[in-house]
């Protein structure tokens, strides 16, 4: 080509062509060193690109003693032990074939040739490279496990290579997580609950426990054995104790103590009484869980005194129906009886209707069985007669007038009756004892009210008798009363 366009300039001076010539096998020779360049180029990129992708195969094809892997993970799994040693020894040679490999010597790129070879030391297990390359004892560790020693099994084994990888690559800072497992591998249960205790708290120590005496009979006898140095417990309830204790110091954990203190079999039940016993009673849903617990753990003689002292603190301060609620569910008739006592001394002294109806409430809720409510059977007729009383004051007569003395003649005859209200019912009936349209009482009520009232003055001369809080002339008005209803009943029933 450069012939004939040389030839086809028949007008060119000689300098001209010759200086065309030069120009042509100048360009000529750029093109062939060109080639040259890019082809040396491309046979050292294969050659390294060649390596990595053996590496990389080799990588992909380790052996693995497991069922199965995961989608992504590397390596071929076998399930037989004799399976993997032949493939592992298959594969060791794999590697010690590429590594003498000629192609190394045509891998231009220093820093690639380096890497990759270490790799292949890694992978054949060579101990200089595994801990010039690692950072850290567990790394080296691991690492013996991986390419030198895949069949190591035994604690005894396992916490000989721990020491000699920390040997070889010594911490710089103790973590707590490292103390734990070398006290794990070495089977020494005292360091294993020390570390437990100092890095991670009581919950730690607790469940380690049950781990270190799930598979050890050692463990399991060192745990459970009963010290006297402790108390006469085991250690693994004392530990429990104290977890116990750090769940009960705080208002939201502290019923989860008890799921530990009942497993404890000496110590506890006493302490879980106390922990019952020291929740306070002033918030009705946090007695309720407590009481809960108590039935849970079929604790009834401490769920009944927990009712007990929920009852008087509620009484004590002002919750009186709440306080007589509690003390019913706990079947406290000596507190019951007595807070009826105050009922009929504080009727005693005030008869008025206001005085009544502060109790009124009271009475209803306790009942009026003797053997549950205290024996306020009389209170209750009492309520009755008060109110026949009341809708004879709100204008209704007759029918009310009559039920009034049917209740005044039912209290009387009741032997419920204290005798110290003997005067005050008569007092407050003085009304129906003076109805104006007719006699209410026929001669046989009105003598039973008589004697009442006699047997009333001869109790009076008595040095223990209690005065009711009534008018001075309240006793002669009575008995006026009295007297005038028997005169006008005797004529209307002649």
């Amino acid at each position: 080509m450069v012939l004939s366009l040389f030839n086809n300039q028949e007008y060119w001076s000689l300098s001209e062509r010759i200086t065309c010539l030069l120009f042509h096998l100048i360009l000529f020779y750029d093109r062939m060193l060109y080639s040259f360049i890019s082809y040396s180029l491309v046979v050292i990129d294969q050659t390294e690109n060649g390596l990595v992708e053996a590496v990389a195969v080799l990588i992909s094809k380790m052996p693995r003693m497991r069922p199965e892997l995961e989608a992504g993970k590397l390596g071929e799994c076998f399930k037989a032990k004799p399976d993997f040693m032949k493939a592992w020894e298959k594969w060791r040679a794999q590697i010690a074939k590429l590594e003498c490999s000629t192609f190394w010597i045509q891998c231009a790129h220093r820093q690639t040739q380096e890497g990759l070879r270490n790799m292949l030391q890694i992978m054949l297990g060579n101990t200089n490279n595994l801990c010039t390359l690692t950072c850290h004892w567990m790394e080296l560790y691991i690492a013996h496990f991986l390419y030198i020693r895949p069949f190591t099994v035994g604690l005894e084994s396992m916490y000989g290579l721990a020491q000699k990888c920390i040997q070889l690559k010594p911490m710089a800072a103790s973590h707590r997580l490292m103390g734990l497992l070398i006290g794990i591998l070495g089977e020494n249960i005292e360091v294993v609950l020390a570390e437990c205790s100092k890095g991670f708290g009581p919950w730690m120590v607790t469940h380690a426990i049950e781990v270190l005496t799930a598979g050890s009979h050692q463990a399991d006898t060192l745990l459970h054995e009963e010290r006297d140095n402790l108390g006469g417990i085991s250690m693994e309830e004392l530990h429990r104790l104290v977890y116990a204790q750090v769940l009960s110091s705080h208002p939201l954990t502290w019923q989860i103590a008890p799921i530990y203190l009942t497993s404890c079999i000496k110590q506890g039940m006493g302490l879980l009484e106390m922990l019952l016993y020291k929740q306070p009673v002033d918030h009705n849903q946090l007695l309720l869980k407590n009481l809960e617990i108590c039935r849970l753990y079929e604790l009834d003689s401490v769920s009944s005194n927990i009712m007990k002292i929920a009852g008087m603190y509620n009484w004590k301060h002002g919750k009186k129906g709440s306080g007589v609620y509690w003390l019913q569910q706990a079947r406290d008739e000596a507190r019951l009886n007595r807070i009826a006592q105050q009922m009929f001394d504080s009727v005693g002294r005030s008869i008025s209707d206001e005085n009544f109806r502060q109790w009124e409430g009271l009475i209803q809720l306790l009942g009026s069985e003797p053997k549950t409510a205290g024996g306020l059977e009389f209170l209750h007729n009492y309520r009755d007669f008060k109110k026949s009383l009341l809708q004879i004051r709100d204008g209704k007569t007759t029918d009310a007038a009559r039920q009034a003395v049917e209740s005044l003649i039912s209290l009387m005859k009741n032997p419920c009756t204290p005798q110290r209200f003997w005067l005050p019912l008569l007092h407050d009936s003085l009304k129906l004892l003076n109805w104006e349209e007719r006699p209410l009482l026929n001669v046989l009520q009105t003598n039973l009210l008589l004697n009442k009232l006699q047997e009333l003055s001869i109790a009076r001369l008595r040095p223990d008798f209690i005065e009711a809080d009534l008018p001075p002339h309240a006793l002669s008005s009575v008995r006026l009363a009295l007297a005038t209803n028997l005169g006008r009943t005797t004529l209307e029933e002649q």
